[in-house]
């Protein structure tokens, strides 16, 4: 069989958009190209380089689905009617290592990190001779490949790997996944590092990038480029996995301060807004350039959450408050479109929430296909902070910015409210990260590193009822593509993952 990793990085061609990297990712058929070996000798050939990175990203295989709704579908928030079987080996935990979602994670994860990697090289080498405004247009596409390697490689280490850090016990010794620091030649042998080593190329990347950016003087304010306060974001999101909690805390801080946000959307109308049309969401750091000319269709996250039957659980249902705003945007219909009841019919279709209001509201005639994923946003990173200053014991701080999240219900109006000891704090910010989190990709792996006991496959709605019930999935592990193991050049295999499967 043919190698994954050595498909994802062989090609010497990468496929970028008409547009150069400071113009609006996508706008154009992506019909050019730049030769990996010869090309990128010049500033701006690493700008139509860099958009071929972010099409990568974008990729339904990548961040525009299956690396992002995995998080999701395998979890105790998220409910399949049964319907279709698009992605269900996750859902049931059916999956074996031939499963196409892991190949499509594997294969278009690598495809990010080795492009990157090329135009950091080129990069490098062009500096030297570079005068100051190339130097500062170099330096921005560095910063921004440096992000977009860390971001894939993040992914790949959590997919791949077992969780670094599951309620303060450490395996970040186990194996992770290849780390490319250089662009990778075809064929070569390769061998997984640590999750450790991982996680430290990983903030090495993001570092990195903010240097860049300074040396640079400039960013893309728009949310589908990384910019300071997206790289901040993501390093937020790394340093909570490594229970980094000072670390993860002061750089939430940044990236709302970078940002400008204090406060978020506290009314029904003002919430719909958020996903109302196109980047409409306010309240996002980092989203993907899809809109109704560039989307993925049948394989859009839109699509997965409407007619491919996938929805909120009735457990999910049941943390929200009467009151909560972000009820607003849920709704089901049956397949000729006519509004349900919540699990009102015995085979609802969800409405699509964050992927299917406003002008992608299928009742309506919109398409929810067209809706963008928002990849890192700041109701996160409140919830970041949140978490951080509970486990550092600072419980007022934890509280007031808890609360910011929490005011999405309107019958919490104060912190007198919320739990005032650790542990309800800290079960608030569980369930409140489900509410608020829902469609984003969080769910998996926070159960995974808190290690808490929770139920998985749901089925008979509107009741509240799962297959496997009563589990931990803190030593989970998901096998690497068999494609890629029996390939033979290095990659080896996550030892008894089949028996870490929930059952």
């Amino acid at each position: 069989m043919k190698n994954i990793l050595i498909k994802a990085l062989a090609g010497v061609m990468l496929t970028v958009g008409a547009t150069g990297c400071g113009d609006k990712f996508l706008d154009t058929k992506i019909y050019d190209a730049v030769d990996l070996e010869t090309g990128l000798s010049t500033p701006s050939s690493l700008g139509y380089a860099l958009n071929g990175v972010y099409t990568r990203l974008y990729y339904y295989y990548f961040a525009g689905n299956y690396a992002t709704t995995m998080g999701d579908l395998a979890s105790d928030i998220t409910y399949w009617n049964g319907k279709t079987s698009h992605q269900n080996a996750s859902y049931e935990f059916t999956y074996l290592d031939t499963y196409y979602g892991f190949n499509y994670i594997w294969n278009y994860g690598y495809k990010v990190a080795d492009n990157a990697a090329r135009i950091i090289k080129a990069g490098n080498e062009l500096l030297p001779e570079a005068n100051a405004d190339e130097a500062a247009e170099i330096n921005l596409y560095m910063a921004e490949s440096y992000a977009l390697r860390a971001y894939a490689t993040f992914v790949l280490t959590n997919v791949f790997g077992h969780q670094v850090k599951v309620d303060g016990q450490d395996y970040s010794s186990m194996p992770g996944v290849v780390i490319v620091n250089e662009p990778i030649q075809a064929f070569s042998e390769v061998s997984r590092s640590t999750i450790g080593e991982c996680y430290t190329a990983v903030l090495n990347d993001l570092d990195a990038s903010l240097r860049a950016f300074d040396a640079a003087g400039t960013y893309n304010t728009s949310i589908i480029s990384f910019n300071p306060a997206s790289v901040y974001g993501l390093m937020a999101r790394v340093k909570l996995y490594l229970e980094d909690y000072s670390g993860a805390k002061d750089a939430a801080k940044k990236a709302l301060q970078l940002k400008g946000i204090s406060s978020l959307a506290y009314t029904d109308a003002d919430y719909a807004k958020l996903y109302s049309s196109e980047l409409s969401n306010s309240e996002s750091l980092f989203a993907l350039a899809i809109d109704d000319s560039n989307n993925w269709s049948a394989n859009s996250c839109g699509t997965l959450f409407t007619t491919y039957c996938y929805g909120p659980s009735p457990y999910l249902v049941s943390l929200y408050g009467d009151n909560d705003v972000r009820k607003s945007i849920m709704y089901w219909t049956n397949s000729g479109g006519d509004a349900y009841e919540e699990y009102g019919d015995i085979t609802p279709y969800f409405g699509g929430g964050k992927f299917g209001t406003g002008s992608f509201n299928a009742v309506n005639g919109g398409n929810p296909a067209n809706q963008t994923n928002y990849l890192i946003n700041a109701p996160e990173m409140f919830l970041i902070q949140a978490e951080a200053d509970a486990k550092l014991g600072n419980l007022t701080d934890a509280q007031s910015e808890l609360l910011v999240v929490a005011k999405r219900n309107a019958d919490i109006t104060s912190v007198a409210d919320l739990p005032a000891d650790a542990a309800g704090i800290m079960s608030f910010i569980q369930d409140e990260r489900a509410r608020e989190l829902f469609q984003e990709g969080h769910r998996f792996w926070d159960l995974r590193r808190w290690n808490i006991t929770t139920n998985l496959y749901a089925y008979d709605a509107p009741n509240i009822n799962y297959t496997i019930k009563n589990v931990k999935v803190g030593d989970v592990v998901f096998p690497i593509p068999a494609d890629e193991i029996n390939a033979g050049f290095g990659v080896a295999q996550n030892e008894g993952w089949a028996a870490t499967r929930p059952q």
